[in-house]
């Protein structure tokens, strides 16, 4: 059974940072590729970056330059470093995984964790 959970939201000024971890149940395939949604209140949930089993990245424009995504298979971890934050990124983050992650598209089941506020004044 695949369970996800994050860590690391908050609440920071406008141009701080902030690191979000997420940790994969133990047995997730390594071939899964791992991500970071967000959902802003009233709005649909979107995708922020993802990284695949080869390490392969994508962002969405809306973080380029500003937000990291790393795994770590040993630990069964993805991390978003999220530097000169916005108000607008304001929203509740999803670690999410699946096995059908193609440049920036989910294709088939997604599992997701609970989710992690990050608030941005």
């Amino acid at each position: 059974h695949v369970q996800l959970v994050e860590s690391g939201g908050g609440s920071v000024q406008a141009g701080g940072s902030l690191r979000l971890s997420c940790r994969v149940s133990e047995g997730t395939p390594n071939n899964y590729a791992l991500g970071w949604f967000r959902q802003a209140p009233g709005e649909e949930r979107k995708g922020v970056a993802a990284i695949d089993n080869d390490g392969r990245i994508t962002y969405a424009d809306s973080v380029k330059g500003r937000d990291t995504i790393s795994r770590d298979n040993a630990k069964n971890t993805v991390t978003l470093q999220m530097n000169s934050l916005k108000p607008e990124d304001t929203a509740v983050y999803y670690c999410v995984t699946n096995a059908g992650h193609v440049d920036g598209s989910w294709y088939g089941l997604c599992y997701w964790g609970q989710g992690t506020q990050v608030t941005v004044s």
